[in-house]
């Protein structure tokens, strides 16, 4: 590779070197030690010295010098090998070749020997081939970033290690790897950092210890960078309950890059699944690479720079330069281009963008290349103007891929051209009133939306063709005024930036037009320039009749979304004129409607309302249905749905820019959140609900213009503004006050139109004038004060404070859960929280690793909190494995299926938390009775079926008699009969039982026998266990004479068939003293020969048959008695949980658990 020139002694270097080749300017060495058959003692030596350094000081066995004549220093230029201990370079290879370095040595004399004849100045050939090596290294290093294939080996390798060290399944996919340090208190450990697609792990071995950390993504509640007393840059991992640093880093920034958007993208995969739209390189997260995330985030940005839609995939970014008619000289920059646009953003910050949608676009040609105009294009727009951009690199290739997209867009969206003016047969969308020099412009109005309104209208002829405000300023007189005065001065400015910047989507945006929509936009302008700053416009234009038919499809439909549109149809501007009457409302239904149908993911939130209002004022209906999709899909994304995440995190983000910008009003609100809750409404409504309309419009003219920027940079100025009102403020309720006042008396001196109030006006009844403030002076100061975020820093903070909202809605619903389940249940608060972490968990490890991947279903933001995680019958089966006390061996998977289909009460195969920690906490802290109705349930429809998969037991076939007398031999010889207790017992019973109780249904013979099963499974490996299996053995003779009694008096003494296939005589002597003749369930001592088949009744028993006999023997009793610690079973579970689902995991493919009767 390549190497940063440095100056290397040749006295030294040759005791270790040996020149391999030589010209007049370069020598290609080999490190002695290297290559060498047998070697001299000095070459044994160094090649030993290399062999035992850590491979991070290792030196590379081949290099090429600069060798400047008449010079005794040298500048070793490229070497064969990865120095790992470099600060910047780049590796293409793990070891050193001798192919390798010729590689090298060819290029430079093939391009630079011949070159360097030239110079006459030594001193000029150093600095020349310098200046080569640097550039070919810079070109190296961008293309590495995104090329993780240059280096396969060491991948690989490293792959295998994070394998054998973590155990992870193969879904779990290593997406890259770092050397870096982890503290641990003021010790840091160096290892080796892994990033995998829904892990964070660590591994180091030092000193003859080993350390693993393994984190998921989704348990990272704060990511950030930090310093301490040791580094002053570190990355800090925070978690439920640690933190960790991890330092020492070759390139910290990158790595900070590709850990957030891991964090983002894991988390929003699966947390909030509800509207997260991945890209499709992303759309299956085993695929992901290190270059996936930076494309994203590169595509993350371009989208939100230019505000396209969430679909727009980036296809190339490259220098350049545009030639800007207004300044006379072509702008440095970088164009952008994607699916369907081509934009152009220069290098210095706000002082020229253009976005070029390729539906715009006539033409995209190769001029001739000259020193002057070096590979230029032109892109020729319908609006009579061209873009001309000039140092492109690979020129062909870019123009053909434009042209080809270019192509596809216009089939896709046939242009309309306007053929009822006869001004010009090829006219553009946006028709030209008026000349300049060589160029044409629009009046801003859509040609192609033109064609289509008359068949819209006699289609739908209910839809409202103008703005609101003009037919109302029509409809009344209002006489000339100084407003009306400064209104024209507004147009006349307006149009003579048309003239020079160009008016259609297509024009120059730069600091001018910024200061102008600063100034507030002439009423009149309004809403044609919000569709063109916002690109409503294309959509407008792309989709001719779509809002009509949305219209047709979704009105006369009734449903919650259309009920509560009808509640907040009158609460839309009430004080407006223009909603006083049914054409304002009418429009404003079928708009909110028609969004409603085409994004039922948001339907209707409230807040859409009041800013759809104000676009109908403004807007024609169609072109207000556009401005709504514009700003619900792209704008401000994830706002308007059933969590509102995408608003709560620009609050979190407008907390730290107020710590940020504002210091003393942070230190002095210790709460930030108060102030963050008091602004919810500004972002949104824009402003639009809480401060005078008339002021607040001027507030959505810069939103349209620089996105969310405009309302972080206003929501700065208001409370830098009222920083000494809030400060001297006692409460949260005091603060709200302030606030409201200043809003309230916020004016618009320009507006032309009468003032209309804010909902706020309740706060304006003071007993003392308050002081007014200009909407145009407010706006200045922001931008003056709070006009320095870039786009950049804003998505960062988002992506950083995303990770927060997430998790503390994670928290909420966490604490929500646990809220309801406590009073229910006796298991200790913090036991519970532990088991919903492992309840969580498990749903988790299925969503990382399971296919298909089961999020969607079982996951669900929008239901109650405790009904948000629900785990299936096998994520089930992995918990009762792992917390449950009744394990049972080989047994233990059965139980887990039957209690599962028990808890399943609603029969959609999955349970959620509250019912999982029901059933344990009877298992746990039950009494004996509750304990044995659960045992019962677990062995009698639903919880067991027909198709049971122990239900084939040999315990099925004939083996109990229950024809011998009820007499136990005991060990003093002594006999009791059990007969009279067996009938004073059924008596008793019979009186006291709850007739308010649900009676449980009898237990069948088929039933009871695996009842017994599983008691005898569970007693195995107890320390009474002997004197267990004996109780049970005598409890279970007592109650097949219990279901014989209840069987003969049932029958009155008939005989039935039906069951005598599965009761068989099984002779115990008292020796045996056991219904089963050994320590394995399955096996019962039979001779069908003693004793013939009977033909019998229905065998039943019930729950408080089994009960009573339960308790005749005390070691059972203290058996389901005996208090249990689940805080042991907890912490095992904490340990295990994963490599038990691992190794589930790498087991052959079992059948599905047997849930067909579910």
């Amino acid at each position: 590779m390549w190497l940063k020139p440095e100056e290397v002694l040749l006295k030294n270097a040759l005791k270790l070197w040996v020149t391999q080749k030589s010209s007049c300017y370069f020598i290609l060495q080999r490190r002695r030690g290297h290559g060498e058959g047998g070697g001299r003692l000095t070459g044994r030596l160094v090649g030993a010295l290399d062999a035992v350094l850590d491979s991070n000081a290792r030196v590379a066995p081949f290099r090429i010098l600069l060798q400047v004549p008449g010079s005794q220093v040298y500048s070793p230029i490229a070497c064969g090998e990865l120095l790992s201990g470099s600060d910047v370079y780049w590796a293409i290879a793990t070891g050193a070749t001798l192919e390798e370095i010729n590689q090298h040595w060819d290029w430079l004399e093939q391009n630079l020997l011949h070159t360097l004849s030239v110079f006459d100045n030594k001193d000029d050939i150093a600095s020349f081939v310098k200046g080569k090596v640097k550039a070919l290294i810079a070109e190296e290093t961008s293309s590495r970033l995104a090329e993780q294939e240059e280096e396969p080996e060491k991948f690989r390798d490293a792959l295998v290690k994070f394998e054998a060290r973590f155990n992870f399944p193969e879904a779990e996919k290593l997406v890259t790897y770092y050397s870096c340090c982890c503290w641990k208190g003021r010790v840091p450990r160096q290892g080796w950092l892994y990033l995998s697609i829904n892990h964070l792990c660590f591994y180091s071995f030092f000193l003859g210890k080993e350390l693993k950390l393994v984190v998921p993504w989704v348990d990272i509640q704060k990511l950030e960078r930090t310093s301490n007393v040791f580094l002053t840059d570190t990355i800090r991992i925070t978690t439920q309950n640690k933190e960790r640093d991890f330092s020492m880093f070759l390139n910290l920034d990158e790595v900070f890059k590709i850990m957030e958007q891991l964090a983002d993208v894991t988390l929003r995969r699966l947390l909030d699944n509800e509207v997260f739209d991945l890209d499709p390189g992303l759309q299956e997260p085993s695929q992901i690479t290190k270059r996936d995330l930076e494309a994203r985030a590169q595509n993350e940005f371009f989208r939100a720079f230019f505000r396209l839609p969430r679909r727009e995939k980036l296809h190339a970014v490259l220098d350049c330069s545009l030639w800007t008619p207004f300044s006379r000289c072509h702008t440095v920059g970088r164009m952008f281009t994607s699916d369907r646009y081509i934009c152009f953003a220069s290098k210095e910050d706000g002082c020229c963008n253009v976005i070029l949608p390729l539906r715009e676009v006539v033409s995209i040609e190769k001029m001739e290349d000259t020193s002057l105009l070096p590979n230029p294009i032109i892109v020729s727009i319908r609006s009579k103007m061209a873009f001309q951009f000039i140092e492109l690199k690979d020129r062909d290739n870019l123009v053909e891929s434009l042209l080809m997209r270019l192509k596809q867009v216009h089939a896709n969206h046939p242009v309309h051209y306007d053929t009822s003016r006869d001004e010009d047969m090829t006219s553009p969308v946006f028709h030209s009133t008026s000349l300049c020099s060589d160029h044409k412009f629009g009046d801003l109005e859509m040609v192609s939306s033109q064609n289509s309104e008359e068949s819209e209208k006699e289609k739908n002829p209910q839809l409202h063709p103008e703005a609101l405000i003009p037919v109302l300023q029509q409809s009344g007189s209002q006489s000339p005024d100084s407003r009306m005065s400064r209104e024209q001065i507004k147009i006349s400015l307006w149009n003579d930036h048309f003239v020079e910047y160009g008016r259609t989507v297509c024009m120059f945006r730069t600091e001018k037009i910024r200061k102008l929509v600063a100034m507030g936009i002439p009423e009149s302008l309004r809403g044609k320039l919000w569709l063109l700053f916002s690109d409503a416009v294309t959509d407008l234009a792309s989709h001719p009749g779509y809002y009509g038919n949305l219209v047709e499809e979704s009105m006369g439909k009734c449903c919650l979304v259309t009920e509560e549109i009808e509640r907040d149809l009158h609460r839309s501007l009430p004080e407006h004129p223009a909603f006083q009457n049914e054409t304002g409302i009418a429009a404003l239904r079928r708009v909110l409607t028609a969004y409603a149908h085409r994004n039922p993911k948001i339907g209707y939130c409230q807040s859409m309302n009041i800013l759809t209002s104000v676009l109908l004022l403004y807007a024609k209906e169609e072109e207000a249905f556009w401005l709504l999709v514009a700003v619900c899909e792209r704008m401000l994304p994830d706002y308007f749905n059933h969590r509102v995440i995408g608003a709560q995190v620009d609050q979190s983000v407008f907390e730290e820019l107020i710590k940020e910008h504002l210091p003393e009003l942070a230190e002095h609100m210790n709460d930030l959140s108060a102030l963050a809750s008091i602004s919810l409404s500004w972002f949104l409504t824009l402003f639009l609900s809480i401060m005078p309309l008339e002021s607040a419009v001027s507030v959505v003219d810069c939103f349209f213009y620089d996105g969310i920027k405009a309302i972080f940079q206003l929501g700065l100025a208001v409370l830098e503004a009222n920083a000494q009102g809030l400060c001297s403020s006692k409460d949260d309720g005091q603060a709200l006050m302030v606030l409201s006042r200043f809003l309230d008396h916020i004016k618009n001196e320009d507006s032309p139109g009468p003032p209309v109030g804010s909902h706020h006006a309740f706060f304006s009844d003071d007993q003392e004038p308050y002081p007014v403030t200009d909407i145009a002076d407010l706006i200045r100061d922001s931008y003056e004060k709070f006009g320095d975020q870039s786009v950049e820093q804003i998505e960062h903070l988002r992506c950083k404070h995303r990770i927060r909202v997430l998790q503390g809605h994670e928290d909420t619903t966490k604490q929500n859960v646990l809220r309801v389940v406590i009073p229910e249940v006796s298991i200790l608060p913090e036991d519970l929280e532990e088991l919903y972490d492992l309840f969580k968990r498990e749903h988790m490890m299925s969503c990382y690793w399971e296919q298909p991947r089961p999020m969607v279903p079982r996951h669900d933001p929008s239901r109650p909190y405790a009904e948000q995680y629900r785990i299936d019958a096998r994520q089930f089966a992995h918990l009762f494995q792992l917390v449950s006390p009744w394990t049972c061996g080989a047994h233990t998977e059965i139980l887990a299926e039957r209690t599962f289909r028990l808890l399943d009460d609603n029969m959609d195969h999955l349970i959620e938390f509250k019912s999982f920690v029901s059933c344990l906490d009877v298992m746990y802290n039950g009494e004996m009775n509750e304990k044995i109705k659960l045992l019962y349930r677990l062995h009698i429809p639903p919880a067991l079926t027909e198709n049971d998969r122990d239900s084939q037991s040999p315990l099925k076939n004939p083996l109990l008699s229950t024809s011998r007398p009820l007499v136990f031999g005991k060990s003093n010889g002594d006999a009791i009969d059990y007969q009279k207790q067996l009938k004073q017992m059924i008596k008793d019973l019979t009186k006291d039982k709850d007739k308010t109780e649900k009676e449980l249904p009898k237990m069948s013979q088929r039933e009871f026998i695996q009842f017994c099963k599983t008691l005898y499974s569970m007693f195995h490996e107890d320390p009474e266990e002997n004197d267990l299996y004996q109780a049970i053995a005598t409890v279970t003779t007592l109650l097949l004479q219990i279901g014989e009694v209840g069987q003969r008096s049932s029958s009155s003494g008939s005989c039935s068939q039906e069951c005598g296939e599965e009761l068989r005589a099984s002779a115990l002597s008292p020796e045996q003293d056991s219904v089963f003749a050994d320590n394995n369930p399955g096996k019962i001592t039979q001779d069908p020969q003693t004793f013939p088949q009977e033909a019998e009744g229905d065998w039943t028993v019930s729950l408080e048959h089994i009960l009573a006999s339960l308790l005749t023997e005390q070691s059972l009793v203290n058996f389901f008695e005996k208090p249990l610690d689940i805080k042991s079973k907890l912490e095992n579970a904490k340990i295990n949980q994963y490599s038990l689902k691992t190794f589930e995991m790498s087991r052959p493919s079992q059948p599905e658990l047997q849930l067909s009767n579910l």
